[in-house]
């Protein structure tokens, strides 16, 4: 099976699938979710594998080059890569970009190896586990990840909270999930779908840096990036030995967050973030150019993908945006995702666990093309970058759902996110709150329409229970693990 994945009539349109990835990632507004979608058509008259591996390419891709603006220029790729615009951005600046990235690319592909590996081993256990999860469950799991914005503001997580609040404020606005009316809309049919997280997302990092450098005529002379930095992959690997225990940490939490249906690599990047930082006994490096800040998220969003695939290859229940299309591409393809398909394609289903495996191997050559490729354009002038940027973030914000209404979003959200630089509010959080406020709202209603009012259900479930506990020690856990620490180095 390995070598029949390296056919001319697999191999080539697997290796183009990845060339565009670079291209899908490395544009602020264009999502991996976008790829897949543009290349379903293609993948029509192709044998299913191919499309598979079509699939598995873009998005491995896309997730991985989304690292490369936010970390140069603090802009991110793709909603995965929101982390990156933290550590990752103040490595560039201290004119470590070339290594960050490095770290970025190698760690992306170990992730997604780890992650395959798990989807292989422990599909049909994770899967069962992840259906457990109702609207209780949910509930909390997106506290959880709203919890890591205190983790998010190096010194400072009452601003932090402030971000997110004003993201869950966004969030409320549009169609009403029970009453299905509209609400905070001022009459505007275009926000009845609500604000969508994109534009939200390219205004708050795209457009604010330009208005920055605008701002200072002085920055607009300089290069858009300090000196580049060399590292070569043997040296990034030797630093990843070193934090082999994170990259295994991050790689089991992106997985397991992915298996969750509707969780997905943008939520287990950040949780990932927190969770490292948070136990850490360096927290105070955290945002102010960590290795460990850049190798927790970049390994749970790859690893994340593989566990996307574990409730849809097994119950047929979509992971998260792609594996939903994915599904779509499977039904057209004439094959049913479920248990079923084990038994009936299984020679598919090996095939589809080799591309995700050699995919990570390819990842690392069409990767460090990448890298060169917008490293080599993030080197002219900052003025002449920075039109580019506009452009592709205008471009982005209304590639989304074609219309000129997000392109205003983008544009309110990146001066909202200029003011922020002012006042010190850090802009993740809010993003954070923009992506999970449905979530929250939507499981808080659903669960208390289902107990008619009650809040048993929600606090008394083991699962429940259980990231209650983490929302508790992302709060408390710190503080207590230093005290710990002092201890220890008294004695």
């Amino acid at each position: 099976m390995v070598l029949s994945v390296f056919r001319p009539g697999i191999l080539l349109p697997w290796l183009a699938s990845m060339a565009f990835g670079v291209l899908v990632g490395g544009t602020p507004g264009l999502t991996a979710t976008m790829g897949v979608a543009l290349i379903i058509p293609v993948t029509y008259y192709m044998e299913p594998l191919a499309g598979m591996a079509m699939i598995l390419g873009v998005s491995f891709t896309s997730i991985f080059t989304g690292d490369i603006p936010a970390t140069l220029l603090r802009i991110p790729g793709t909603p995965a890569s929101g982390p990156a615009t933290l550590d990752g951005y103040e490595l560039t600046k201290q004119g470590r970009g070339m290594e960050a990235l490095t770290l970025d690319l190698l760690c992306s592909a170990i992730g997604g190896f780890i992650g395959v590996l798990i989807l292989m081993l422990v599909a049909p256990p994770l899967a069962k586990f992840a259906l457990r999860f109702t609207n209780f469950q949910y509930f909390w799991l997106g506290i959880f990840g709203l919890s890591m914005s205190a983790s998010l503001s190096a010194g400072k997580p009452m601003n932090g909270i402030i971000s997110a609040a004003l993201g869950l404020l966004v969030a409320t606005i549009g169609m009403d999930v029970t009453t299905g009316l509209p609400r905070f809309t001022g009459g505007n049919m275009e926000l009845l779908e609500g604000v969508g997280f994109i534009p939200a997302m390219v205004g708050l990092f795209g457009l604010s840096e330009v208005l920055k450098n605008v701002a200072d005529p002085k920055l607009l002379k300089q290069s858009s990036i300090p000196e580049f930095g060399k590292i070569s992959l043997l040296g990034g690997m030797r630093i990843v030995l070193k934090n082999k225990l994170t990259v295994l940490k991050a790689s089991i939490i992106g997985t397991c967050v992915g298996a969750l249906p509707g969780a997905g690599a943008d939520i287990a990047s950040w949780v990932a973030y927190g969770m490292e930082k948070k136990t850490s006994r360096t927290p105070e490096e955290f945002g102010r150019g960590s290795v460990s800040g850049v190798i927790a998220p970049t390994s749970a969003n790859n690893a994340a993908l593989g566990g996307t695939w574990i409730p849809a290859l097994v119950f047929g229940v979509p992971g998260d945006s792609i594996t939903a299309i994915v599904l779509g591409a499977m039904l057209m393809y004439g094959l049913r995702p479920g248990p079923l398909i084990f038994q009936e394609n299984l020679t598919l289903v090996h095939g589809i666990f080799a591309v995700g495996l050699i995919s990570q191997f390819f990842l690392i050559i069409v990767g460090m093309l990448g890298i060169k490729i917008f490293g080599t354009i993030l080197k002219l002038p900052r003025n002449i970058v920075m039109v580019i940027v506009l452009i592709f973030s205008v471009i982005g914000s209304y590639a989304i759902r074609n219309s000129f209404f997000d392109i205003y979003i983008m544009t309110l959200f990146g001066i909202l996110g200029y003011f922020f630089e002012f006042v010190d509010i850090p802009l993740p959080p809010m993003i954070l709150g923009i992506i999970l406020g449905p979530m929250i709202e939507n499981n808080l209603r659903v669960g208390l329409i289902k107990t008619h009012g009650g809040f048993g259900e929600f606090i008394f479930d083991p699962i429940c229970l259980t990231l209650i506990l983490l929302i508790v020690f992302v709060f408390f856990g710190g503080p207590i693990l230093n005290l710990f620490r002092r201890k220890e180095k008294l004695d």
